[in-house]
């Protein structure tokens, strides 16, 4: 899947650096390979001619590496050569200089740099450079309001005013009354409409018909502008911007603390229209008349973390419920009780919307995260992790020596927003519920999960597989007979934190390393005790990395899931990458390279030999 839009979250005043390291050399647009890394192997070490200070990525297959200042933007390429480095001021044609805000929008011919230069005292700029190039390809003064003027949002994340449609490559540009399509690589107004107002939350494309569904939230930029702000869901033809129905929706559209993704999604299936938010909507596509829905809560926010000196925490969990589950002619819902908080599960026919039954319910749960399909029962795992996202304030040294800050350059430390987003659990009723798919009857339940319970595995419609903290099970879903309990701690890796689907075997992530155990009989294939504090893990390709974000570090792991083996490890202190790997790092979407940025310097890693 090739990634679009890279995200880096925080303003460049408040930009925190999660520590990182990377062996970084001196070498200007290429260098030196075969250097170790760990067990890694060192393709290039490289440098960037600016300061790299606001963004630092790539573009996803390695072919661009970019990194930019408030001024100026360097790109190498795969061999860490330099393909062009300049100043805005003097690739703009409207002298666009000091970019309050930046980010890159990737694509099969390159990517995009957009620039947007608030004046104080003026007209707004923006700007749209070529990646590859480093020309310039259109800029503008006409639109105004287009980023937060509290000083919210970051670089690299998508502006609430400006939404990339990759598949038509234009920019949908917010404004106070209109719409604006406009092409990314000209910016050519190819349609506006009075028609529709506000941030696009999400949107869906119709290849077929050339047509676009788009919901609407208030972004923070335009919010004070806007009178009589309605919740607006619209299908507009692609073409020319005629919409050709415009419905309502319940409820406001919220963004994840870290992430900054919109928390609605939209499924086009046998000609409806599925908006997930607040509940499930169901619209008939030819019309928008809304057909049926079901309200209730799907996601869910923590409280900020306080200190004697003030807030030093802001917390958000998330993927508390699972997300509906569809078939052919039905869809399950996981239910959010109303004063009593408990969660039950729900089958709606997907044509009309009854109810058909409603399972049991469940209290003590803290959330419900997954339900599945297998055969004539629907299973549900009760209790498990869930997504934290915070952002933290801690202190930071802004890199300069005491003699330079006696001179007057500044010195010492400041404090700055940091992100970290991770899985956790919490005390909360665990279990694992079959259902009956006919009657919504419970078939069988297990709740021998006293402290936590990992994700469900299932092969296919026969077995499910699952563990605790010290014991990992499978049950024949059938009958819910245990087939198996296998003592996790005589593994000697920790409690289980999370579980991986590997062909015949499942990997059990632990506290202190890797557990592997063979689906027919729950034999172990082997234990691991060489990673310690992974907090997330990541498939990407065919390769898998862990990660481990204790006491402000950022540790990259490559693994070999076939034996546990460590391929080798990358910490980094740099500004940039990628927030889905955390700050200094990003990896390509094959999972092949791993790029590690640290100011200036960047290092090219190779994950396989």
């Amino acid at each position: 899947m090739k990634r679009l839009t890279t995200t880096v979250l925080l303003s460049a005043a408040l930009a925190g650096a999660l520590p990182v390291h990377a062996q970084l050399g001196k070498l200007l647009g290429g260098g030196k390979a075969g250097k170790k890394t760990g067990d890694f192997t060192t393709v290039w070490e490289g440098e960037f001619e600016n300061k790299a200070t606001r963004l630092a990525v790539t573009d996803g297959t390695g072919k661009y590496i970019i990194a930019t200042d408030d001024n100026s933007a360097t790109v190498l390429n795969s061999e860490g050569k330099l393909i062009w480095s300049g100043d805005y001021k003097k690739i703009t044609t409207n002298k666009t200089n000091k970019s309050e805000f930046q980010y890159t929008v990737w694509t099969d011919n390159g990517g995009y740099l957009f620039l947007f230069d608030e004046r104080k005292l003026g007209t707004d700029r923006v700007a749209v450079i070529d990646i590859p190039t480093g020309k310039e390809l259109w800029n503008s003064e006409q639109y105004q309001n287009l980023i937060p003027k509290d000083g919210g949002g970051g670089d690299n994340q998508e502006l609430d005013t400006v939404k990339y449609i990759r598949e038509l490559d234009s920019f949908l540009i917010s404004q106070r009354n209109s719409v604006i399509l406009v092409k990314a690589n000209t910016g050519e107004k190819i349609w506006e409409t009075n028609r529709f107002k506000g941030g696009v939350g999400a949107y869906l494309y119709d290849a077929k018909r050339n047509e676009i569904v788009m919901l609407n939230f208030k972004p923070t930029a335009l919010g004070a502008l806007f009178a009589g702000f309605k919740n607006q869901l619209v299908r507009i033809n692609a073409s020319n911007g005629e919409v050709l129905w415009d419905a309502t929706f319940v409820g406001s559209i919220e963004k994840e603390l870290v992430t900054r993704k919109p928390i609605v999604d939209l499924w086009l299936k046998g000609g409806k229209l599925y908006v997930h938010l607040n509940g499930l909507s169901v619209y008939n596509y030819e019309n928008g008349q809304q057909l049926w829905s079901a309200t209730y809560e799907d996601d869910m926010g923590g409280s900020s973390g306080n200190s004697l000196f003030g807030n030093r925490k802001r917390t958000k969990y998330y993927k508390l419920i699972a997300e509906p589950l569809f078939t052919d002619d039905a869809v399950y819902l996981v239910i959010l009780g109303g004063r009593d908080r408990v969660k039950y599960v729900e089958k709606h026919d997907l044509e009309s919307g009854k109810l058909l039954w409603a399972s049991e319910k469940i209290a003590g749960a803290f959330c419900m995260p997954h339900i599945y399909k297998a055969g004539d029962k629907i299973m549900v795992q009760v209790g498990g992790k869930f997504q934290v996202q915070e952002l933290r304030l801690e202190e930071k040294s802004n890199g300069l020596s005491a003699g330079m800050a006696l001179g007057g350059f500044g010195g010492g430390s400041y404090q700055a927003w940091v992100p970290y987003i991770y899985w956790d659990y919490k005390n909360q009723k665990n279990g694992v519920l079959a259902i009956d798919d006919k009657t919504g009857k419970t078939a069988w339940r297990s709740e021998r999960f006293d402290k936590r319970i990992t994700d469900l595995i299932l092969d296919g419609d026969k077995t499910v597989f699952v563990g605790d903290g010290d014991e990992f099970y499978s049950y024949d879903i059938a009958t819910g007979n245990q087939l198996f309990d296998v003592k996790h701690n005589d593994a000697k890796v920790g409690k289980a934190t999370d579980v991986i689907d590997f062909g015949d075997k499942v990997v059990v992530l632990s506290e202190k390393g890797l557990a592997s155990y063979n689906k027919k009989d729950g034999s172990r294939a082997y234990a691991s005790e060489k990673i310690r504090g992974v907090d997330y893990f990541y498939k990407i390709g065919d390769n898998y990395f862990l990660r481990d974000q204790r006491n402000s570090k950022n540790i990259i792991y490559g693994i070999d899931m076939t034996n546990g083996e460590t391929k080798g490890s990358v910490q980094s202190k740099g500004k940039g990458g990628s927030p889905e790997y955390g700050d200094g790092i990003d990896i390509t979407t094959d999972g092949e390279y791993i790029f590690a940025f640290k100011g200036k310097k960047v290092e090219k890693i190779k994950v396989n030999l």
